[in-house]
C-alpha cells in the first residue's frame, strides 16, 4: 500500500475537495445543521460540473482526496450522536480524522454492534427516527442466525439509486443490451417480511437511464413466458436459485425471444458451471454476471466482464476496505474481511461495517472509461468447518476434494451439480458433501462402484489436506484426520431433495452445522 494510498496530498486535488464540501459544512453542530447538509451527490455532480468528467473516470488519486474529505465530515456529523462520540473517543479520534490511516483507527462495526445501533430505539441514529423521512428495512440474519434492522434516508437512499443505476447502464447494460429498440430489466427479488433485496437492488435496476423496469418477483414459466415476448433486449437479476430455474423456462420459448435474453445477474453465492452450461444453451447471446450486495449497501461489487471473477466498486458509493484481524488494511493479492462505510448517510452514518464476507483485494481498476477498486469474492467469513482441532475454509475444501473427485476418475462435480452444500453432524463426526444433480439416479450406481468398498472418505481426506497451507498440512493429515473419528460420506441428490438446507429466502449455505441428529448417509 503506498503513502499516496493512505494520504492524498496533491494540493489541487484538495482544492476541489474543499470547494464542493466547503469548511463551515465539514463540522455540523446540530441536528439542524445536518438536515440542511446538501446531498453527497450534489457534491460529486458539482465535481463533474467543474471537472468536466464523469466521477468515475476521475483518476484514483483524485477521488480518494474527495472521499477522505467526505469521510472527514460523516465522522464530525457522527459525533452528535452519543454512542458513535464514545466510540471514536476510545479510538483517540476527538478531534476527528485528517487521514486514512485515522480513519483505520475507527473500530469495526460487527453485526452485533449494528444492531444495537439500528434496532429497537435506533440509539445510533444521528437524525431521531421521529423527525421522519427514513426507510426502515431488515436483514434475515443469513450469516448470524438474528435479523436486524437500518434506516436510510429516503432522499439519500434515491441518490445511491441514482448513482449505482447510472454505473450499471454505463458499464455493464449498454453494451449488452444495445442503444435501440426496447430495453428491459426485471428483477425475481421480493420483499416479505420486511426483507430489503427487492426494495434495495429494485431501486437501483429502475435508475438504469433508458430501460423499462419490471419487478417481476418470484416467477411462474407463463410469467416468464410472457415477460420474455416483449419485444426487445431483456436482462434479469435475482438470486443463484433464481436464475438456475430460467434454464427451464426456456422451454416453449421461440428463437428471437432466447437470443433476446442478454444478461442474467446473480445476486447470491455461486453459479455452478453445470447451470452456467445450461443457461449457455438455453440463450445463445446471455452474459452471466454477479451483482454483489448486501445489508447497508445495495451495489457493492459488480462483475463487468465474463473474462474476469473481479467485482468493481461503484465510484462514490461506498468507501470499501479489505482488512486484516487488527483492522488495517491489507496489501494487493492478500484475503481479508470486507469492510464498508455508506458514502450517502448524512442522518444515520455507519463506519467500518463489516458484512460478513471474505473477499482478495485486487489493484484498482484504472482505464480511460473507469477508475474504481477491485476485490474477488472469496466467501463467507463464518465458511470455516471445524474436524477435530482443524479450521477448513469451506471453498478451498470443496475446490480441492471436487479436484481429487476428478481427478480420480469418479466424478466431475462441476460438471453436474446444479448445488453443493457441506452438512458437518459434530456430534456424529460425519461431514457430508451433498451433490445435488438432476442425473443423481443414473450416477449413483457409477459413483458407487468407482468408489468401491472404501467410499468416499479416502477421497475426501486427500482433498481436505490438499487445501490446507504447508505448514498445517504437516499437522493434519491422513491419519490424523482419522484419529479424529470422522466419516466421510458424498451423497448424490435431486436438486428438489429436502436433503438439501436452504435459508428462509431460499439460499443454499455452503456450509450447515448440525449439533444432533441423523440425517441420511453418504457414499
Amino acid at each position: 500500500m503506498t503513502e499516496a494510498t493512505l494520504s492524498p496530498i496533491d494540493t489541487a486535488h484538495e482544492q476541489l475537495a474543499n470547494s464542493v464540501i466547503s469548511d463551515d459544512q465539514l463540522t455540523p453542530d446540530s441536528i439542524e445543521a445536518v438536515l440542511a447538509l446538501p446531498q453527497f451527490l450534489s457534491a460529486l455532480r458539482d465535481i463533474e460540473q467543474r471537472t468536466q468528467v464523469s466521477y468515475d473516470c476521475l483518476p484514483i488519486e483524485i477521488q480518494h482526496t474527495i472521499v477522505l474529505r467526505r469521510l472527514r465530515q460523516l465522522v464530525n456529523i457522527a459525533r452528535l450522536n452519543p454512542l458513535w462520540r464514545e466510540r471514536m473517543d476510545a479510538a483517540g479520534l476527538s478531534g476527528g480524522i485528517h487521514s486514512f490511516e485515522d480513519f483505520q483507527a475507527i473500530p469495526l462495526t460487527d453485526k452485533e454492534t449494528f444492531r444495537d445501533f439500528f434496532t429497537g430505539d435506533r440509539a445510533g441514529m444521528v437524525v431521531p427516527i421521529e423527525r421522519g423521512g427514513f426507510e426502515v428495512v431488515a436483514s434475515g440474519g443469513t450469516s448470524s442466525g438474528k435479523p436486524s434492522e437500518t434506516v436510510y434516508s429516503l432522499k439519500e437512499l434515491q441518490s445511491t439509486y441514482e448513482l449505482s443505476g447510472e454505473f450499471i447502464g454505463r458499464h455493464m447494460m449498454l453494451r449488452h443490451l444495445g442503444e435501440s429498440g426496447p430495453r428491459w430489466v426485471a428483477t425475481t427479488l421480493a420483499d416479505y417480511q420486511m426483507w430489503s433485496s427487492g426494495t434495495m437492488v429494485g431501486g437501483v435496476l429502475q435508475k438504469i437511464p433508458g430501460v423499462n423496469y419490471i419487478g417481476a418477483g418470484p416467477m411462474s414459466p407463463e410469467v416468464y413466458r410472457l415477460m420474455m415476448s416483449y419485444p426487445g433486449t431483456k436482462a434479469i437479476m435475482g438470486i443463484t436459485q433464481s436464475i438456475a430455474l430460467l434454464a427451464s423456462f426456456a422451454e416453449g420459448l421461440d428463437i428471437e425471444e432466447r437470443d433476446s435474453f442478454r444478461v442474467a445477474l446473480y445476486g447470491s453465492g455461486v453459479l455452478r458451471k453445470k447451470i452456467r452450461d445450461d443457461l449457455k444453451t438455453a440463450y445463445p447471446n446471455i452474459a452471466i454476471l454477479s451483482y454483489f450486495a448486501a445489508t447497508q449497501a445495495e451495489a457493492i461489487g459488480l462483475q463487468l466482464s465474463e473474462d474476469s471473477n473481479l467485482l468493481s466498486a461503484v465510484p462514490g458509493l461506498h468507501f470499501i476496505e479489505v482488512v486484516d484481524a487488527d483492522g488495517r488494511w491489507v496489501a494487493e493479492g492478500e484475503e481479508g474481511e470486507l469492510v464498508v462505510t455508506r458514502l450517502h448517510a448524512n442522518e444515520a452514518p455507519v463506519f467500518r461495517y463489516k458484512i460478513g464476507d471474505r473477499v482478495i483485494r485486487r489493484p484498482y481498476l484504472a482505464t480511460p472509461l473507469l477508475n474504481t477498486a477491485q476485490f474477488e469474492f472469496v466467501g463467507r467469513s463464518g465458511d470455516f468447518m471445524h474436524i477435530g482441532d482443524t479450521q477448513y475454509n469451506v471453498k478451498q475444501a470443496f475446490e480441492n476434494i471436487a479436484q481429487e473427485f476428478q481427478k480420480q476418475g469418479i466424478l466431475d462435480i462441476d460438471e453436474v451439480a446444479a448445488e453443493v452444500q457441506f452438512i458437518n453432524y459434530r456430534e456424529r463426526k460425519e461431514l457430508h458433501l451433498l451433490v445435488a444433480t438432476p442425473a443423481y439416479l443414473e450416477l449413483l450406481p457409477v459413483v458407487a462402484q468407482r468408489l468401491g468398498p472404501a467410499g468416499a472418505s479416502p477421497v475426501m481426506i486427500n482433498g481436505l489436506i490438499r487445501s490446507l497451507s504447508v505448514f498445517n498440512s504437516l499437522e493434519a493429515n491422513d491419519a490424523s484426520l482419522r484419529r479424529t473419528g470422522y466419516n466421510f460420506g458424498l451423497r448424490l441428490i435431486a436438486p428438489s431433495s429436502p436433503d438439501l438446507v436452504r435459508t428462509e429466502v431460499g439460499k443454499v449455505p455452503l456450509l450447515v452445522d448440525v449439533v444432533s441428529g441423523n440425517d441420511g448417509s453418504g457414499l
